[in-house]
Formats: structure tokens, sequence, C-alpha cells
């Protein structure tokens, strides 16, 4: 329980990886209060807006801390599962029994009115999805419904905090005005005429959010000092991380924009390193691997392309206010590209794909979590089908439905598919490892968009290409 203004794990970073450990609880029992004022040792009542993938393990987190809980859900089986202290996300190890955990304590409860929720509360955070929209602008639809809902309720002393990713600004300059002219009040100001505003982003991976909350240092930024520290000691109390008391929201939106925006650079760079090592044929995870040996050099590895909510879509927001970011406009079209040098390959190995039978591996953006946001599986279907492919598909935590709903046709684990001349592995699911290419008769190239069968055999009939591999 620490609060500070920089970050202590990155002070001797050269440029290389870190691993951390989660960090262990050390919060005394917190005393409930009304109203909750940020005094140490204290709890009092908050409202999560966004009971979803990243909403619910924070609100499960904040009442393991002493807090009473209000989620607040525009989905109506989200806040019946929650009211009956069950969790509708099934990906998040120790989630299930966190929720069951504090609903049977008291601690937990659901509801459609975010008007009252965050009259009762003394914290609400926002966490609802921003995305992109036709034009690859910022689609405020959700985030601006959410603010709007829960603005008639804010009161004299809330404390509001937005943790979904936002451009660098929208703080600031979209929803402060937004929530005081639907409140009467005045952001930044304490006292009977006042309301306290911050960002906080999110900092959490699907599959590990509540490992990630005891681990990655919280960043928090507010209107003003009085915002930030007020949105420091609630973190404070319910995380078991360090807090960066950051000098803005601006430093703090900039922050996760930075963060994602450099990996997406990063893997892009690494895509045009694979394109190259394809041509002079050098295999290059065992380049990367050389020189990530190196602490300066921190190489991410390439691939078919970037899925999910976020390294895809982030970048945009700071495009959106900074067109002048050209790397970051080059790295977006590079890593968008990868489908097409697929294509290309594909090509290449078979000719005309006219009539070819194309099997693909994995449509989630990523294995094990089922969500097909931004998932390159999708453009990769849809340029296929523009070739004349017949495309099958199988993903583990997909229905049969759902892959046809993609537009390709469903195949079964296991089931001979004598028409299938190409595999393309779209996620790294280890299961790939366990295809029998006996299934596959006819089966001339596989190409591994991960790099992730490198314990796969194949006869020799059959041409592997990896992305950044083929001569290897």
């Amino acid at each position: 329980m620490t609060i500070t203004d920089r970050p202590s794990n990155t002070a001797d970073l050269a440029g290389g990886s870190f691993s951390s450990e989660p960090n262990p609880c050390l919060h005394p029992f917190a005393r409930p209060v009304r109203p909750w004022r940020g005094e140490p040792g204290t709890a009092g009542i908050v409202a999560v807006v966004g009971a979803g993938k990243m909403g619910l393990p924070l609100a499960a987190q904040f009442a393991s801390h002493g807090w009473d809980v209000i989620a607040v859900d525009i989905d109506q089986a989200v806040v019946a599962a929650i009211n009956e202290g069950r969790s509708h996300v099934d990906e998040e190890p120790g989630l299930a029994e966190l929720v069951a955990t504090a609903h049977g304590d008291g601690m937990l409860r659901a509801t459609t009115d975010g008007a009252a929720a965050a009259r009762e509360a003394d914290v609400i955070v926002l966490i609802v999805p921003v995305m992109l929209d036709a034009d690859s602008h910022p689609d405020y639809r959700y985030m601006d419904a959410a603010t709007d809902s829960i603005a008639p309720g804010i009161h004299a002393g809330s404390l509001v905090i937005y943790e979904t990713t936002l451009p660098v600004g929208d703080t600031r300059g979209r929803y402060a005005p937004r929530l005081e002219a639907a409140s009467g009040l005045r952001a930044e100001v304490e006292g009977d005429n006042g309301f306290l505003l911050a960002f906080s982003p999110e900092r959490l991976y699907s599959g590990a959010a509540l490992r990630n909350l005891a681990t990655y240092p919280k960043l928090v930024g507010g209107l003003g000092p009085s915002s930030r520290d007020r949105a420091a000691a609630f973190y404070d109390s319910v995380l078991d991380a360090e807090i960066v008391a950051m000098s803005s929201a601006e430093a703090a939106e900039f922050s996760k924009l930075a963060d994602t925006t450099y990996r997406d650079v990063n893997i892009a760079l690494a895509n045009e390193f694979a394109n190259y090592a394809d041509r002079i044929g050098v295999d290059l995870t065992e380049v990367i691997a050389a020189a990530n040996s190196q602490p300066y050099s921190h190489i991410h590895q390439p691939g078919i392309g970037v899925g999910g909510h976020c390294i895809p879509v982030y970048p945009h927001f700071l495009l959106d206010r900074a067109p002048e970011l050209s790397l970051v406009a080059r790295a977006r079209e590079v890593n968008d590209g990868q489908v097409d040098v697929a294509i290309q390959a594909l090509k290449a190995e078979l000719g005309a794909l006219g009539g070819v039978g194309v099997l693909v591996l994995g449509l989630t953006y990523r294995h094990g979590v089922k969500e097909l946001a931004y998932s390159r599986a999708l453009p990769l279907i849809e340029q296929l089908l523009a070739a004349g492919v017949h495309v099958m598909a199988y993903d583990p935590l997909l229905t049969e439905d759902e892959v046809r709903a993609v537009g390709a046709e469903p195949w079964t684990w296991g089931a001979g598919a004598p028409g299938v001349g190409a595999i393309v592995t779209q996620t790294g699911d280890p299961r790939w490892n366990d295809l029998d290419p006996a299934w596959f008769p006819g089966l001339q190239v596989v190409l591994d968009g991960r790099n992730s069968l490198g314990a796969l055999e194949f006869p020799d009939r059959v041409n592997r290409r990896g992305i950044g591999k083929t001569g290897s």
C-alpha cells in the first residue's frame, strides 16, 4: 500500500522486459464510513459502471477489500447473475469464487439504474467500451450513454473515475463539462458545490485480471490535486499494488496510449523483420532470441496480425488527436497488412486459390479468450472467400453457429477433411500441436500464423511456412 509519483519497478529498466509477482494484501480491516472522504483504513460505497470482463473483476476486487459495491450494467442477465452471486465471466481464475463470497457477505449487488447507484455511492468508476467507428475514430456511444446514466446521481463530494482508455484530454474536455451540466456541480471543487474527477486506466489482461490488479502499478491522474489525491486514496484502499499519483489526467491518459501503441509499433517492426527474414531465408525467432539477450532489446514476436480491444484500437486514439504521428500510422498499416501477407503466401504455395479448401484454426483474437473484437480471422476469412476459397474453421471456444456467423463452414475436431489443401493458424492455441496430419490427406501447406507449431510433424509433401520462418 504505497502512493508515489513514479513507479518504482521501472527506475533502472534499460529497455528489456521485467516480471513481477503479485503483492500480498497487507490491508487491515476497513472501517465503513459514510460519506467516505479518503481517510486511511476506511471504506465507503462504490458504483462500478460496466460489469463486463474487466468491470466485474474490479467490482469483486473492491468488495474483497471492504467496500460496498454496486455493479451497474444495461444487460439484465448480467445484473441477475451478480444478484444471484454468480460470475458471468468464465475466463478469469478465482473470479467466480470472489463474486460468490462478496455477494454472500452482502458486499456486492447489481442494478440497471445508474443514477440511483451514483446517488448512493461515494465513488463511481466507469469501465465501458470506447471502440472505433467505421472511419477509425473513437466511438463514444457507450461511454456517453454510461456517463449520462450516472450524471443525475452525482452529488456534492462524489468522486468519478474513468478507467476505460480514452483519447488524451477527454476526461477534462469531454466528460467534465457533461457531468457538470447534468449535475449542476463543478468539477475539481470540494464541498457543497462540487465533485472530483479522475482518470485511472485499467491495465488488465484477459485471463489474469485479478493477478494484474495485485501486480501492476496503478496509474492515477486527476483534474487537479484534490481529484488526484482522493482517487489515489481510493485505489490505495482497494488494491495491493503500488499507486502512482500522476501530475494530471492527461498524463495518465497518455500513459495508457503510450503503453499500447509501443506494443503495436514493436510488433509492426517484428513483422517487417519477418518479411525480410522470409526473403533471405533466416529464422527470425532465432534472431529475436539472440537480439533480446542484450537488455536494451525487447523485440516482440511477429504474427498474422494484431487483434483485441486494445492494441489495434488505442493507436487510433492518438492519431485522432495527433495525425502527425506517422510512425504510429505506419505500424497500424503494417500489422493490418499481415493478412495480405498471409494471402500472398498461400498463393505462392498453391497458385490460384479458387476452389481450394482452407481450414482456419482459431477465430478469437487470442486463444483462451472468447472475444472476436478485431480478430484477424475476420478479414482473413473475408479475403479467402473473395478469392473463391472453400473456408472451413474451428475454434474450441465457439459453437458451430458462431463459426457460420463469420462466413466459414464449421469443422469438427478430428473429422477427416480430404478437401483441405491448406491450414492457417490464426491463434497460438497449444491444441493445434495435437493435430493429426492423417485427417488431411490432401494437405499441401500449413501457414503457422503464430509460429506455435514447433512440436507438430507433417509429411514431406506438406510445406510449413511460419511468419519469418520460411527458411527454417
